[in-house]
């Protein structure tokens, strides 16, 4: 998966091109964080991500539609936050009580390996410091 991209500044927000499986990655991260099963999932979400249930489901929504062909996304910077937390928390998410990262049920539930979530957030955090 190609983890690097670039952001332009467009007006309040940024546009990024994206690859199928760079969103794919970003609404994988974002769908596992959202809809864990925890009592206060209003909190949680904006604890991890920064932000509430309607700008994660809003922002999933924009990630889907199947694109075979790069496209472009138009992001809020609190969007971009969002994304990047989700990337990064996920995968805490998998660690053992014993405190090793489960690989194989990560790749299983998401569909993608560790390194590329850590990648991709690498990636958003040096485009957004190029802009």
């Amino acid at each position: 998966m190609r983890t690097r991209f670039r952001l332009t500044r467009d007006g309040d927000g940024f546009v990024a091109r994206l690859t199928p499986a760079q969103a794919a990655a970003m609404r994988a991260a974002l769908s596992h964080v959202r809809h864990r099963d925890v009592s206060d999932l209003t909190l949680t979400l904006r604890l991890r991500l920064g932000t509430g249930r309607e700008t994660v489901d809003a922002l999933i929504e924009r990630l889907s539609g199947g694109h075979t062909e790069s496209h472009d996304i138009r992001f809020h910077t609190e969007e971009l936050h969002a994304v990047h937390s989700a990337l990064t928390t996920a995968p805490t998410m998998f660690v053992s009580r014993e405190g090793a990262f489960l690989q194989e049920p990560f790749h299983i539930r998401l569909g993608f390996y560790r390194e590329n979530f850590d990648a991709l957030a690498y990636g958003i955090a040096e485009a957004a410091s190029e802009v």
